[in-house]
This record gives C-alpha cells, structure tokens and sequence, in this order.
C-alpha cells in the first residue's frame, strides 16, 4: 500500500493567482478574508504541477481556472517542513471571468490595489508616495554605510519610482515591493522598521502571499503590451471603453482614448457585432467582440494590445 500523502512533509507548494476584470477594476481571488491566495501542497498523485494547481483552486474556491501559466518557483525562507528544507513556492497566473454565485463561503475576490496602493496610478500620482514613502525611502539612503551603497541606493529608489530622470514603469510592482521589504516598511518583514497605515502599505498576506501576487502582476503587465490575452478577462461582446477600461485597470496608467481607439481597431483583433449597447449613458456604443482566429489561436505572437507611453 502506497503511504499516505502528509501534507507536513511537503517540501513543494502551489500558490495560484487568479485575477478577473470586474466593472473596471481589477481583482484577485483569495481565501482566509483576503490573507491568502489559493494553495496548497503538491501532491504526488498530480500528474502534473498544473493538474495540482487546478485540483487546489477548485477545491478551495470552486472557481474552475481556464487559462493558466506557471509564473515562478520561490524559495519561502521564513518555513521550513519537518525534516528542515525550505518550503518552495511553485506560483501559477490563471485568467478567468469573476464569479461570485458560486464561489466557496471562504473565497472572496479583492481589487488588487488594496494590497499595492501605491500602484493605482489611474487619477494620477498617488500622493502619498511623496508624503510618506520618499522620506523613508531617503532616510534608508543615508543610512548606507558608504558613499557608493548610498548611491547605489538612491539609483534603485529613481529607478522603481520614477523619480528624477526615470519615468514610471508600471511593469516595476515586484522590485518595488521587494525594495519596500527590503527598507523594512512592509509588515510582512518581521524586521520591520516603520509602521505605516494600511492605506500607504497595503493589506498584507501571510508567507510569501503578496510576493507571489506582485510577480503575477508584473507578468500580467508586461503580457498584455504584446500578447492579446486581455480578451481572456472580457465578457463575449463589450465596447471600446469597456476595453480600455480594463486594460487601465491592469496597467494603473491611463491611456489617451482617441490614440487607444485607432490603435486596437489597426490591430484587427475585434470585429463589430452590428448591437449597441444601450446601458451606458449618452448615446448607446457600438458592441465588438474578439475574431474567432484571435479565439482560436491563443499563443499568437504577431498581435498585441500595448500600453504604450503613446496612448498618455
């Protein structure tokens, strides 16, 4: 008889990102009131690390997962098994469409800007960043212990934040948090040194949780510049600006609505439906859907739905 599978002895486990585009905002699934992403340890029963990822989110959340790719493998130095190795985190992205009929009592979708405010640049610089961040952020330069570690300090800081001679780069939301983890502001740092409010340092996760979310995000902002997989998150038929929407809700920029227009429409990814849609205010919209081709051929390399610095 085989021996039983004790989850204690595991050394490997599977996190999953599921993220949906809801009413023009941006969501991840999780469990535990918001604390976790769905995970678990792999079993060996799975024939393979995605059967294991998929078995995981259904069972935890009742949420099926379509699309999905494998993201990275983490080391969690923070757990160790019981035999003394380190717990090592297989994440997985996953697409889906937001249900909420029938999820698990303890699934609970959150808009993934409570966790990473400082990301949501949509209405513009999140003011905080200059009031509460950026002192920190040079109290930690200066506290370099020489002059070439201030500097090398002080280049990550501008890089990341977009300060001085460097633009914000929104695909930057892993080594952002990771440097704010490192400067001892989140509190998943048990070696935390500044406390903030939630609001400035977003809703934390337990382990490595919120890490795994900020790699997803990166992923997910980076895939949309040159792969069409924003149609995994609409609904079958939508309207331009539903479109952009979306995709501003991913990217947390905002795109210029003429320029945005022009440039999906040259794409050829979309096809009018002939409907309208009569919900929005003012004049009903013009309903599009993705072509069948773009459907059908998922890993299609030729087309792209980008954020480009074009469309501010």
């Amino acid at each position: 008889m085989d021996k039983p599978f004790n989850t204690k002895e595991a050394t490997t486990e599977l996190a999953a990102v599921l993220i949906a585009v809801t009413d023009s905002e941006a969501k991840v699934l999780t469990v535990e009131h918001g604390t976790s992403l769905p995970n678990g340890p792999l079993n060996p029963i799975h024939r393979s690390l995605q059967a294991g990822a998929r078995q995981w989110v259904e069972t935890q959340t009742q949420q099926s997962l379509g699309y999905v790719e494998q993201l990275y493998t983490l080391v969690d130095t923070n757990r160790k098994t019981a035999s003394g190795h380190y717990l090592i985190y297989i994440s997985y992205l996953g697409l889906v469409r937001e249900e909420t009929n029938h999820l698990e009592s303890q699934a609970t979708w959150f808009n993934w800007y409570q966790y990473f405010p400082w990301e949501d640049h949509r209405n513009g610089r999140p003011s905080f960043i200059e009031a509460e961040l950026l002192p920190i952020f040079k109290h930690w330069i200066n506290a370099g212990n020489t002059v070439a570690e201030q500097k090398s300090r002080e280049q990550r800081i501008n890089l990341c934040w977009g300060l001085s001679s460097f633009a914000w780069n929104e695909e930057y939301v892993l080594q952002r948090y990771e440097l704010m983890y490192e400067v001892g502001i989140l509190p998943e740092n048990m070696a935390q040194n500044v406390i903030l409010p939630k609001e400035y340092c977003g809703q934390s996760m337990v382990h490595d949780h919120r890490r795994v979310l900020a790699s997803a995000m990166t992923r997910l902002r980076a895939k949309i510049k040159y792969r069409p997989v924003i149609f995994e998150l609409m609904p079958p038929t939508f309207t331009l600006f539903q479109l952009q929407q979306s995709i501003e809700a991913l990217g947390g920029i905002t795109l210029h609505k003429q320029n945005f227009r022009r440039f999906i429409i040259q794409q050829d990814l979309i096809e009018e439906t002939g409907e309208m849609d009569p919900t929005g205010p003012g004049r009903p919209a013009r309903l599009y859907r993705f072509r069948d081709d773009v459907l059908l051929e998922r890993s299609l390399s030729g087309s792209k739905l980008p954020i480009s610095r074009s469309f501010n």
